[in-house]
């Protein structure tokens, strides 16, 4: 179990280059999946910090979730 949890940084890693990838698209569809990916790669960083107890990394991570949302919000 810890090696699979191990595992998710690794994940977390990818989703968070996928969605700033996403992110810095001109295109409105793709900055907006972008979000979502990026929402996806906080709950990662999150399951990960909680695993190997980094609460400054879950308190970042919660961070950038609202910074997210609000991305959301504002590519509608």
């Amino acid at each position: 179990m810890s090696e699979a949890l191990d595992l998710i940084q690794w994940a977390a890693f990818a989703l968070s280059l996928m969605a700033a990838w996403l992110v810095a698209s001109s295109k409105e569809r793709r900055r907006n999946i972008g979000f979502w990916v990026f929402l996806l790669s906080n709950i990662a960083w999150t399951v990960w910090g909680m695993h190997t107890s980094a609460y400054a990394l879950i308190a970042l991570q919660i961070c950038l979730a609202a910074l997210n949302v609000r991305g959301l919000n504002k590519t509608k």
